[in-house]
């Protein structure tokens, strides 16, 4: 498999609610939800960066075309790192997250490693990282 991954996919619970936190709170570019006119098929995709997106797809919807019982969230089976360019920039984000509705898990804070980084959960229990890494800087 060569690794061309293009898409994260988040199952929600309330799709308008996360597309408002992702799109209006956190600022992430959208064309607002597309496929309502199929069954199961409403999801919102947000441009991260070249060739990838992340997608916000109703977990029931998401049960149903995998075949899969719909089962409680787990918040700590996966985590999204956001990487940024300096320290600042992760209080910036942290304090927008919250400003939109995120539950701060981890203050934003020196790392043992040298970073600077915080936990947030989205209003669907997902675990943000906003990290500032010094080997890590990412490209604008």
């Amino acid at each position: 498999m060569k690794p061309r991954i293009s898409i994260l996919t988040l199952g929600v619970e309330n799709l308008e609610r996360a597309v408002a936190f992702y799109r209006d709170g956190l600022g992430l570019p959208t064309e607002g939800i597309v496929g309502r006119e199929f069954e199961h098929g409403a999801v919102a995709f947000f441009d991260l960066q070249s060739q990838l997106k992340l997608a916000v797809w109703a977990r029931d919807d998401l049960a149903f075309d995998t075949g899969l019982s719909k089962t409680a969230p787990c918040p700590t089976g996966f985590t999204i790192g956001h990487n940024v360019g300096d320290k600042a920039e992760v209080d910036e984000v942290m304090d927008r997250a919250r400003a939109a509705g995120a539950t701060i898990l981890k203050p934003a804070q020196d790392t043992f490693w040298g970073g600077y980084a915080g936990y947030f959960l989205d209003p669907d229990d997902h675990v943000w990282e906003i990290v500032w890494n010094p080997a890590f800087i990412p490209l604008e």
